[in-house]
């Protein structure tokens, strides 16, 4: 069975090098710096795992069995373009954000949603860090092929449970980045600073509160606020991926976690007024980028 990883990057690079750790057939897509890398020396792994390995590694989709997406959120569209031209049997979506799933499924027929607690960094192009061992679910979105990314992610030695929410999961996990993840870009600190600092903790209790009733409005029942709090505190240490992004003068994926907030809010008639703000500000900070 060939499992193809398409974005390698931190959380790709880290999956495929646990697979290809166990003997599975795993090809990679990249582009950029990264690609260039693999390519020419491989992919290296440090932290909780240390390992060089060979990789088989293109910068356009190629056949395969399953699929595993770590792009970016907003490149998930694009990506479903390039990938509706070879074949597979099922692909599934471990990305931030509220959507990659639908989008998924207006081109696919067996889509499979994904919510880790895998913890990986980028340390350099070609080079990852294995931060953090969590818990992944995964959860059928359109047709049953959930089983089959267990079984392969299980063989790779990870933890992996299958589940009938992952609706609400993946929801919950966009809750916790709306508040973590624009405070900690926006002030350019960890995010344990985020509880420590009054100030900036005033901002994400507003956050946790219009998520929080949105999310209830769905029916999920989370108390967000403790919830991000717990999460800020246990990784205190870490930069968010949407800091690193404002860092390296990138993209980021607020559209797809504040954003839809915003966007499931005004179809329910709740404000979401932080939310946006938060948009706002992000998008700001994108577009002032020189």
């Amino acid at each position: 069975m060939t499992v193809m990883v398409f974005g390698a990057g931190a959380l790709g690079s880290l999956i495929g090098a646990l697979m290809l750790k166990s003997g599975q057939d795993v090809v990679f897509i990249a582009r950029g710096e990264q690609f260039r890398a693999l390519r020419e020396g491989g992919l290296r792994v440090s932290g909780l795992m240390d390992g060089e390995f060979e990789v088989e590694v293109y910068s356009r989709p190629v056949d395969a069995d399953l699929v595993f997406l770590t792009v970016k959120a907003y490149d998930t569209e694009k990506a479903a373009e390039l990938l509706r031209n070879v074949s597979f049997e099922g692909i599934c979506s471990l990305q931030n954000g509220v959507g990659n799933e639908d989008i998924l499924s207006s081109y696919f027929s067996a889509v499979v949603g994904g919510v880790t607690t895998y913890g990986a960094n980028l340390k350099e192009p070609g080079h990852v860090v294995y931060a953090g061992e969590g818990m992944t679910f995964l959860g059928d979105w359109k047709g049953d092929a959930a089983r089959n990314f267990a079984d392969v992610l299980k063989k790779a030695g990870m933890n992996v449970e299958v589940v009938g929410d992952i609706g609400k999961r993946i929801w919950e996990k966009a809750a916790i980045n709306a508040v973590i993840n624009p405070l900690t870009a926006i002030c350019r600190v960890r995010n344990g600073k985020i509880v420590e600092i009054p100030q900036i903790w005033t901002i994400a209790k507003k956050l946790a509160g219009e998520c929080e009733a949105i999310l209830d409005r769905l029916g999920f029942h989370v108390d967000v606020e403790n919830v991000a709090r717990d999460v800020a505190l246990r990784t205190s240490l870490n930069r968010s991926s949407m800091l690193q992004d404002v860092e390296k003068g990138k993209r980021t994926e607020v559209e797809f976690i504040n954003g839809a907030f915003v966007r499931k809010g005004r179809e329910l008639g709740i404000d979401a007024i932080y939310n946006e703000m938060m948009v706002n500000l992000i998008r700001g900070m994108e577009l002032g980028m020189d």
